[in-house]
């Protein structure tokens, strides 16, 4: 007796959110409009309007304060908005995220147990209309795990063979060369990695699939030693702890999804910027982190990082400075 209610309320629900994510770039081309106007125009009433208004007050970006949310000024029955929050426009999806839409959309509504499957399907037949002809086109799904370095690895896991792998290691951007011995195959956050005993470390080691460069199979069995445990990674691959080092970076609005990528100890709000502290690997890898960053970073601490920062931002800039000495004659003469 209920189920009809639930889809009553799913497709309200759905209805509204769409008329909320086409509101603002509405009330944006049309400032100080008449709220009976505007209502009139969405086809809803005024109270329904006022609702979706006093909704919109309080939905911005994440941050969660003053200055991250949508706002707005009334004038008697008029209405205005004051601040957008990257609301600027209706939603317009291109042929890829259409199409990875509809993909995903087929998965979930195939998938069991999943709640509400009416909602579902009502999404995926409005995105395949939308979509046309493209939605019927074939697609190749590749997923990390069905990778050809992945079925390398997990092939001689488990034939429980020992491996001389070349491996690139981020934190310390380096390539170095091991041999390992495999414990197991694994998926974390969307990547495969081996779990390995590590002979040069002597220690167990997480590879990432994508960052072996070589694989050679050796003759000799896989030996792990007695000590050698497999790793707890509920909380993912990156541990942060207390004798890592802490950096305290200040960044731009621009820079806010630093926050949700990586595990911050500290957040703090200062107007516009935010004071963000986090756990490294090492400050070698922050120093190539915060480089590769935009202009609306500041490294606050450790000094040590802010002087690496600048040291290498400074042999950039004299390399763009100095002109290259060409060795060709012909290529002097094309430079002049």
């Amino acid at each position: 007796m209920t189920r009809p209610a639930v889809a009553r309320g799913s497709r309200a629900s759905a209805d509204r959110l769409a008329r909320l994510l086409n509101l603002v770039p509405y009330l944006l081309a049309r400032p100080g409009i008449e709220i009976a106007e505007a209502a009139g125009d969405l086809g809803v009433t005024e109270r329904q309007l006022r609702e979706d208004l006093e909704l919109l007050w309080v939905c911005g970006l994440p941050g969660y304060g003053p200055g991250d949310l949508i706002d707005m000024a009334f004038d008697g029955d008029r209405v205005t908005i004051t601040y957008d929050a990257g609301i600027d426009r209706p939603l317009r999806l291109t042929p890829d995220e259409a199409l990875a839409l509809v993909v995903a959309l087929r998965m979930l509504a195939e998938t069991p147990g999943v709640a509400n499957r009416e909602a579902v399907e009502r999404a995926l037949a409005k995105i395949e209309d939308a979509a046309g002809d493209l939605a019927g086109a074939p697609v190749e799904v590749r997923l990390p795990g069905d990778s050809a370095r992945v079925r390398e690895l997990r092939a001689a896991v488990e034939r429980g063979r020992a491996l001389r792998i070349t491996y690139y290691t981020a934190a310390r951007d380096e390539t170095t060369e091991r041999v390992i011995d495999p414990l197991r195959m694994l998926m974390v956050g969307g990547r495969a990695y081996v779990e390995a005993w590590c002979r040069r470390a002597e220690a167990v080691r997480l590879f990432r699939a994508d960052r072996v460069d070589a694989v050679v199979e050796l003759d000799d069995p896989a030996v792990v030693p007695p000590q050698a445990r497999p790793q707890d990674l509920t909380d993912g691959v990156f541990r942060p702890s207390p004798d890592l080092p802490l950096i305290t970076l200040r960044i731009g609005r621009g820079e806010r999804w630093i926050t949700e990528y990586y595990p911050c100890e500290r957040v703090v709000a200062d107007g516009e910027q935010w004071l963000v502290s986090l756990r490294v690997t090492d400050l070698g890898w922050a120093r190539r982190f915060v480089v590769g960053l935009g202009p609306e970073v500041t490294v606050v601490a450790p000094a040590e990082l802010a002087e690496q920062v600048r040291a290498q931002a400074v042999a950039a800039l004299e390399a763009y400075a100095t002109p290259p000495t060409p060795a060709d004659p012909a290529v002097a003469a094309r430079t002049q």
